[in-house]
């Protein structure tokens, strides 16, 4: 059987020339299909706005816009045809002016129990009013008298915050300890200092329920 052996560089000129006609036909056949075209040169054109100064006389002769006048209506009220709800309508004549600082520190809200127990002072907060506790009916039919010891949060401005019972007057119901912590919350001081200085401390002292 007999082999038969080609070079390769015959193989690829066949190929080249081959390809060589395709590239060809294809480039005549797009030049003879596709429409034609033109090209047009661009023109760019350049608009200058010159500025004039207008003579006096001109400036004289060219009128201000006139202003409108805006229409005030007057309006009156006849006392007599009011009606009663009329009546309850309440006629500000003037609004106060309000200057509002808005580089003004605002102290923020004080909160109830929120002081520490072991501050140190100075000055002791002295108390400026006291109101006396309302004895309970109970209590009071069962001759109960004696001392109920509270510890009290006086606050920077003087009020009372949080009220806790250290020793109660008596075991059980009787409204002893209620009526101690509702007459402190009303009491009012002078704020305990240090350094000069409004604190906020806690103090302990007793509530005297007595018959007498």
């Amino acid at each position: 059987m007999k082999k038969y052996t080609s070079d390769w560089k015959d193989i690829a000129q066949s190929y080249y020339e081959k390809s060589l006609s395709l590239a060809v036909l294809i480039l005549l056949f797009s030049f003879l299909v596709s429409p034609k075209m033109e090209i047009k040169a661009y023109h760019r054109e350049v608009t200058v706005i010159k500025t004039i100064e207008l003579p006096p006389e001109i400036k004289e002769r060219i009128k201000p816009p006139e202003q409108t006048v805006k229409p005030q209506i007057q309006i009156i009220v006849d006392e007599d045809e009011l009606t009663d709800d009329d009546e309850d309508i309440e006629i500000i004549e003037t609004i106060a002016t309000t200057t509002l600082d808005p580089y003004e520190v605002k102290a923020p809200p004080e909160q109830f129990g929120k002081t520490s127990k072991f501050v140190v002072f100075e000055d002791p907060p002295v108390r400026l009013k006291a109101v006396p506790p309302v004895y309970p009916d109970f209590a009071k039919r069962s001759g109960i008298e004696g001392d109920v010891w509270v510890e009290a949060e006086i606050l920077i401005s003087g009020k009372v915050g949080a009220v806790e019972i250290i020793q109660s007057l008596q075991s059980g119901p009787g409204g002893l300890d209620e009526a101690a912590i509702k007459a402190v919350k009303q009491w009012e001081y002078q704020p305990a200092k240090s350094g000069g200085k409004s604190i906020a401390v806690w103090v302990k002292f007793p509530v005297k329920f007595s018959l007498n």
